[in-house]
């Protein structure tokens, strides 16, 4: 009897969008299944792998990059060929918020010569942020491809916009890709028919050559402090910077919440409890609008709002 092909998802969507808020959903729904992930960070720290990291659900995590760039795109195709032979009954791909995909079927189709072994791709998936996408996709190339290259469109925290906003982004969405399906979610909720459909049909972009490449890869650095700090003094230290980062994100251990997660896109800043405490020192990922100069205003902002002792790294 023929093999069951393992059922591909690839999760995209600009920086902070809500992907793997709504990936945790998913392995929610899945729980009793064989689940494998690869999960792409843009920076050096796997902040979002250590979020998913649950039982026995077999990860990948490639970092300091996107997928599609062809400074890790071998990785990329030599981790689908090793995933290929673990009989998963679903495999999900979270790339970075920076990725491109406009090439994946280029990249699964060298994963097949490689392997020898051809995914079920069920669907591309654009999570579309409808507070900040119609800002996202004036400037950023990799936001406009995301969506032009994907199946279905789901737009996030519509519970955060208003309903004119709502709808101009579905307009915008409309004008990238005529023909994918469009869903709204809140807080990472899906429906969960979504997974026995074949989104792949709502594909019609022509592959073509990813705008990802080291020329054009943004500045990414991340900070690490001892101690705890007072969540008003983070908070106007992160409202100092917003202007200057796609996005900050990681876990730090406020006075008043403990070991905390802390998610930074536009003006939105959101604080969650952790799960875990496994962390000795604080940390935030920056990925910088401004390039190095970045380094500088974390720096002064940090001394100005929080001034304790800290450090970053590339």
């Amino acid at each position: 009897m023929e093999q069951k092909r393992t059922k591909l998802y690839v999760l995209t969507g600009f920086l902070g969008s809500g992907k793997t808020t709504a990936l945790l959903k998913i392995l929610d729904q899945l729980k009793d299944h064989r689940i494998g992930i690869i999960q792409n960070e843009f920076g050096k720290l796997g902040i979002d792998g250590t979020i998913l990291r649950r039982g026995d659900i077999e990860m990948t995590e490639i970092n300091r990059g996107s997928i599609f760039c062809s400074c890790l795109k071998l990785n990329f195709v030599q981790a689908l060929a090793e995933m290929a032979a673990k009989n998963f009954e679903y495999l999900f791909v979270e790339s970075s918020g920076w990725g491109d995909p406009s090439n994946m079927m280029e990249i699964l189709e060298a994963a097949k010569v490689v392997s020898g072994y051809e995914y079920h791709l069920k669907g591309v998936i654009c999570f579309v942020d409808a507070v900040n996408f119609l800002e996202q996709v004036k400037d950023e190339e990799s936001a406009f491809r995301q969506l032009k290259h994907c199946s279905l469109a789901v737009m996030t925290k519509t519970d955060l916009a208003d309903e004119k906003q709502t709808a101009q982004v579905r307009e915008k969405i409309r004008e990238i890709n005529p023909v994918c399906r469009i869903l709204t979610s809140v807080k990472g909720e899906l429906e969960e028919s979504l997974l026995t459909q074949e989104l792949k049909e709502g594909l019609w972009a022509e592959p073509e050559e990813t705008t990802n490449s080291i020329e054009t890869k943004p500045k990414s650095i991340f900070m690490e402090y001892k101690g705890e700090v007072e969540k008003e003094r983070l908070d106007q230290f992160l409202r100092e910077i917003s202007s200057d980062v796609h996005r900050v994100k990681g876990f730090c251990r406020l006075k008043e919440m403990g070991w905390t997660q802390v998610d930074v896109v536009g003006s939105l800043i959101d604080y969650k409890q952790a799960e875990t405490e496994e962390e000795t020192l604080s940390q935030l990922v920056f990925i910088s609008k401004i390039g190095p100069m970045v380094i500088k205003k974390i720096f002064a902002a940090w001394e100005k709002q929080v001034g304790t002792e800290m450090k970053l790294k590339n």
